[in-house]
């Protein structure tokens, strides 16, 4: 790991903990900590599902920064990372306040009903995240070829983000999660399409 990369890692993990204790307030401001959730229901788990899907983001982001030197790239990443960072943050801080489970025996996305589904055990665990095989394959690639691979990789992991928030939207019961994941929909899409000008600038297209 590089100095600036550590570097980068511990700002991210800093505002994590800025944030997660700001919406712990906020949601025990509101009186919603006395309304505690069930250990299976959507809020709980959209906070363990978008937890896992926003750190493979965050990782994401940090190889990519690694692999180019144009600026435009850096910046998205860093955004994104900053921002999942400190959402996945509040997602962990609502778990620990409402005493639940970070993990759950139950299959990703089964409080959406798509717990069901067949694994095919190749990493990608939740709509939109990468496989093994295409983290590796990032981690490989350089410059040009690795922005667009990139940019394409967190078109669809967007895509998948902004499946599950609406199911919160949808589904949830605690107001300020359903806020946080209304908020995601909205920045994800306006993300998708800033990276759809960002691929057509570089002759290539979202998958």
């Amino acid at each position: 790991m590089t100095q600036a990369q550590a570097g980068w890692i511990a700002g991210a993990a800093a505002a994590v903990l800025v944030a997660a204790g700001a919406i712990t307030y906020a949601v025990a401001s509101d009186g919603e900590a006395a309304e505690v959730p069930a250990a299976e229901s959507a809020d709980a788990g959209f906070a363990r599902d978008m937890a896992v899907h926003h750190q493979q983001a965050v990782e994401m982001s940090y190889i990519v920064r690694d692999r180019t030197d144009d600026e435009e790239v850096r910046r998205l990443a860093y955004d994104i990372a900053q921002t999942q960072a400190n959402q996945r943050g509040m997602l962990l801080g609502w778990l620990d306040l409402w005493g639940l489970p970070k993990v759950s025996a139950k299959p990703p996305m089964s409080w959406m009903g798509m717990g069901d589904a067949p694994s095919e055990g190749d990493g990608s665990l939740m709509p939109g995240m990468a496989t093994d095989d295409e983290m590796a394959k990032l981690g490989e690639l350089n410059g040009k070829a690795a922005e667009i691979y990139f940019l394409r990789l967190m078109t669809d992991h967007h895509k998948g983000g902004i499946h599950m928030a609406e199911g919160c939207v949808e589904r949830c019961t605690v107001k300020v999660e359903k806020d946080l994941a209304q908020g995601m929909v909205d920045a994800q899409q306006s993300e998708i399409d800033l990276m759809a000008d960002m691929l057509a600038e570089r002759g290539a297209k979202a998958r």
